[in-house]
């Protein structure tokens, strides 16, 4: 590790200490103005500390207070509580030096979370099925958050310390081994990151300096963004970004809910990531795509910086899932009200938004504004499940609880052969029974029983029935939402299987960029053309009758949903 500094920034503390297990403390000095980072109130050794070439564990007292976890660890072996241990991503023999990378939109992308993806939940385990994503026909594996959280398993979106991988997964290490097997067998990798909020446990940043503002979200407080001292707030971030981009070979960043990041600065955050991104994009050779996750429905997200947009590549198009699920499944509370008709699922693939400045019921207030018509519609990642759409359902219940295979297999076809980003949620290829449901570890009592409460009572606001409410904190509800990788050698599950393999090489014949086009409904059947394919889907399941004139029919689940080269323009 050689000699370093153990610089910090704490701007407000009168003084700080490294804290080394076994080795004492060492006071800190505030840098010199001239020689500080941007901003001020960065503190480091005078002299540069050689404590060896192992890492060591660490933390800081401020102002007496502590020892604290470094604002910045690479890992924490005994949790988010305990110190922190170096780690420096530089001693990995990278084996990837052949992956070229990707334009990551048009691709076709898997969402899991290593929790619950095996039986294991680790890094290597998940390694391990990588040639079943291969074979399924996946181009990028995207991970729900795999920051440092308290306790042992949730979904990720309360860590704490951005930059550490949580232990259970593996740790940092095993991150490396899973980024380069992913680039061995051609699958690109996006990490979600969570910017708006941090965790309700181990959250120390309060105590090194002004991180938090006065904004508030759903999730707790908002950081500061562009108050007094934000400077470094906003450089933590983008630091956090490089780090995954370029120290960890990552090939993307799911941004999590971009709405809630409060900052009426001239240049936004979501902007200034955006030029990271591509900085180093230039600098390594190989592409990076930041995904923004948004409720907007606002172009500006990725329209070009030229055009006095924010310059992000892609952002997720809930209008698509929606209508999706409100035609094949029939419910219509909520904000599926709007979505109820076929005109939505027509709307969605002429339009890309529902809402592109149109009345919301649900939010009783017009919404988003026209897609830019230069914008490709592969700019909007779609889907008909996901992470949120499931686990924040009363009993954590994926499509294959209400629908028949009919309408599972249009599901997939709407989802994969239409004009958007497709995402999978892991399980969904094979129609899996296992639900995903909200759960939590939190060691402090008081904290899982506030969970499990504001879980059923916020259900019970919504009409669901209080007793079908998981505990989130039940090891039970945990281990029910992991995946059974028994189900795709049963018949259903395989044949279910084989059709996502079929849409997904089906799909790489299609032009990326290619729209709907043709798009009509008729006696209860959605037809459109994109790039010499015609896809026909009954709403209902069934019932296509005979094939259409085509030179290949691919027809799937009682001709419930029907592909077909077509020589329609």
């Amino acid at each position: 590790m050689s000699a370093r500094d153990f610089a910090v920034w704490a701007p407000v503390a009168s003084s700080v200490d490294l804290f080394v297990a076994g080795g004492g403390t060492h006071p800190l000095t505030p840098a010199p103005v001239e020689e500080d980072r941007p901003g001020y109130g960065w503190w480091r050794l005078a002299e540069p500390l050689d404590l060896g070439e192992e890492p060591i564990d660490y933390g800081y007292l401020v102002d007496g207070e502590g020892p604290f976890p470094d604002p910045r660890s690479r890992r924490q072996p005994d949790g988010v509580h305990g110190l922190s241990r170096e780690f420096d991503p530089r001693r990995h023999h990278w084996s990837d030096g052949a992956w070229e990378g990707r334009d990551l939109t048009g691709t076709v992308i898997y969402e899991l979370h290593l929790g619950t993806f095996t039986p294991e939940g680790t890094l290597d385990a998940a390694a391990g099925r990588l040639d079943h994503l291969v074979e399924l026909g996946v181009d990028a594996v995207e991970l729900l958050p795999v920051n440092a959280f308290n306790g042992t398993h949730n979904w990720g979106y309360d860590g704490v310390l951005w930059y550490a991988v949580h232990e259970q997964y593996g740790g940092p290490e095993a991150y490396q081994r899973f980024v380069d097997a992913c680039h061995a067998r051609g699958i690109a990798v996006i990490q979600d990151v969570v910017y708006n909020h941090l965790g309700p446990s181990g959250n120390y940043l309060p105590k090194f300096g002004p991180y938090f503002g006065h904004g508030r979200s759903t999730w707790g407080v908002s950081l500061n963004l562009d108050g007094p001292l934000s400077d470094e707030v906003r450089r933590y971030i983008l630091d956090n970004a490089a780090y995954w981009l370029r120290d960890m070979h990552v090939d993307g960043l799911r941004l999590d809910a971009v709405h809630a990041l409060p900052d009426a600065r001239a240049t936004h955050i979501l902007e200034e990531l955006a030029i990271l991104a591509d900085e180093l994009a230039g600098e390594t050779g190989r592409p990076r795509t930041l995904i923004a996750e948004s409720d907007l429905n606002d172009p500006k997200l990725i329209r070009a910086r030229a055009h006095h947009g924010y310059g992000l590549h892609a952002q997720w198009d809930d209008d698509v899932h929606h209508a999706i699920h409100a035609n094949l499944t029939g419910e219509a509370t909520g904000y599926y009200g709007d979505f109820a008709e076929p005109e939505a699922l027509i709307r969605v693939l002429e339009r890309g938004f529902f809402h592109d400045g149109t009345w919301s019921s649900f939010r009783e207030r017009s919404h988003g504004r026209p897609l830019d018509p230069d914008i490709p519609f592969t700019r909007l990642v779609a889907f008909s499940q996901d992470h949120d759409q499931i686990g924040n359902r009363a009993a954590g219940d994926r499509l294959t609880a209400t629908l028949d295979p009919g309408r599972l297999a249009v599901a997939a076809a709407l989802t994969l052969l239409g004009p958007f980003t497709p995402m999978l949620f892991m399980g969904e290829e094979w129609a899996a029974t296992t639900p995903w449901q909200f759960f939590t570890s939190h060691p402090e009592p008081e904290l899982g029983k506030a969970t499990a409460e504001g879980r059923i009572e916020e259900f019970a606001r919504m009409g669901w029935d209080r007793s079908i409410v998981p505990d989130p904190q039940d090891p039970e509800t945990f281990l029910r939402s992991k995946l059974d990788w028994s189900e795709p050698d049963r018949p259903e599950n395989a044949r279910m299987l084989e059709w996502y393999r079929t849409l997904t090489g089906l799909r790489r014949g299609i032009p990326a960029d290619a729209r709907a086009e043709q798009v009509e409904l008729a006696d209860g059947v959605l037809r459109f053309v994109r790039g010499g394919v015609l896809v026909e889907a009954s709403l209902s399941g069934r019932g296509l009758g005979e094939p259409a004139d085509a030179s290949r029919t691919l027809a799937a689940f009682d001709d419930a949903v029907r592909a077909s080269r077509t020589s329609r323009t």
